[in-house]
């Protein structure tokens, strides 16, 4: 195996620090790829709009006169005004074969040949909530991506025309404004403090089913984007096993008190039980960035990396870097040139040991600390470079995106 393609397998899931992709998360109509789908989740604004509090939730009062209506009951009569449905639509070219618009070829077969337009409109549905009461929308970013107009259905049985404000593909969120006020807003809680085993609520419009409930708990927490499968991605996911199918993507996971703790985002084909969102505090910095720029500056130092495993050792040592039994950490398999990495001086072969009081033992480690700084600002790293101690700081830049 050469070294290049060693390098391309080992660190499939951890390069994501060196390059920016667009890849979407997950399947709907609009996106028609089999392998991923993607679901939705709410969020809301934190915004004063001329003197009209838009933070506040409006959530109705629970009805709880009837003997019926149990917890989950009354957490969708309160949050399910606030979860639409999105529709949006794009151009796409049909590839039409030349040789069907050959006026020699149509001489000798005339009206046997069928008209076939150069261009098509694809159509798409996914779900999103209303964050602040002056018509910001969260959704997946996949299910706007490339929409030439975008429309959304209210519970309330209007339909508005929307505007995508902005869209991040590396963490798959995107913001719609529509021209309405007083909309009712879902009321956001801390994703931080969610605990496994804990009640979650999904609301959205699978397979284009408009406001369908499902129901399940908090699985785990804290999945990264390689285990998932989705390495483009700069995330931690929840994991739930509340019922989310295609058209899921973008409504909110809620939990038993009726706040938004995730976006219903993903699920792997063929698994029973299995569907991921995206925590809610982090989705919330993220659209404040995309209300206010229209995208978001994600940092980057410019390496690709291989956590120390017993997995790991032996086949990095076959590729002729030198490595003890014993040793721990992350290895930087490779340096992007004119990355902030290389004008640190980082090299390769070097081991990740820390990054200022912070010991690390895994590539995860590097990028969560990565994704949670800010760009412009200085991480310390404790590397090990041929049995010597070396600290150097890296000063972060912003990812490229293309």
């Amino acid at each position: 195996m050469t070294r290049k393609s060693f390098i391309s397998k080992l660190t499939a899931g951890t390069s994501l620090l060196v390059f920016g992709v667009g890849v979407g998360m997950g399947v709907n109509s609009l996106m028609n790829i089999p392998q991923i789908s993607a679901f939705s989740p709410q969020l809301t604004s934190t915004e004063n709009n001329g003197g009209n509090d838009s933070s506040v939730a409006l959530i109705p009062e629970r009805r709880s006169n009837n003997s019926n209506v149990n917890f989950v009951a009354e957490v969708v009569q309160n949050v399910g005004p606030a979860v639409v449905r999105i529709n949006a639509s794009r151009t796409v070219s049909t590839n039409v074969p030349s040789v069907f618009n050959d006026p020699f070829f149509r001489r000798f077969f005339g009206d046997q040949i069928p008209e076939m337009p150069n261009e098509q409109v694809r159509e798409g549905t996914g779900s999103g909530f209303i964050i602040s009461s002056d018509g910001k929308i969260l959704t997946n970013a996949h299910v706007v991506e490339g929409a030439t107009e975008v429309s959304v259905n209210l519970k309330d049985g209007r339909v508005l025309q929307g505007k995508v404000l902005g869209t991040d593909a590396l963490t798959d969120l995107a913001v719609i404004q529509v021209d309405a006020d007083n909309l009712p807003v879902a009321r956001l809680g801390n994703s931080d403090d969610l605990i496994i085993g804990e009640w979650a609520i999904a609301i959205g419009n699978p397979l284009g089913l408009d406001n369908t409930v499902t129901t399940g708990i908090i699985s785990a927490t804290g999945r990264s984007s390689s285990q998932i499968g989705v390495g483009d991605k700069r995330l931690d996911f929840i994991q739930t096993d509340a019922a989310i199918n295609p058209g899921n993507s973008g409504g909110p996971l809620l939990n038993a008190q009726g706040e938004v703790v995730a976006i219903n985002t993903a699920i792997i084909r063929n698994a029973q039980g299995l569907g991921f969102a995206i925590p809610i505090n982090r989705a919330a910095e993220i659209a404040e960035q995309l209300i206010a720029e229209g995208k978001v500056n994600h940092p980057y130092i410019g390496i690709s990396m291989v956590s120390l495993t017993p997995q790991n050792r032996q086949r990095i040592q076959s590729e002729g870097f030198r490595i003890s039994e014993d040793e721990q950490g992350v290895l930087i398999v490779q340096v992007s040139p004119n990355s902030p990495a290389a004008r640190a001086g980082l090299q390769s072969g070097d081991i990740i040991k820390g990054i200022g009081e912070q010991n690390v033992a895994d590539a995860e480690t590097v990028q969560k600390a990565v994704a949670s700084s800010r760009v412009g600002n200085d991480l310390q790293l404790r590397l090990k470079r041929n049995q010597e101690d070396v600290n150097l700081n890296v000063t972060l830049g912003i990812l490229p995106t293309n």
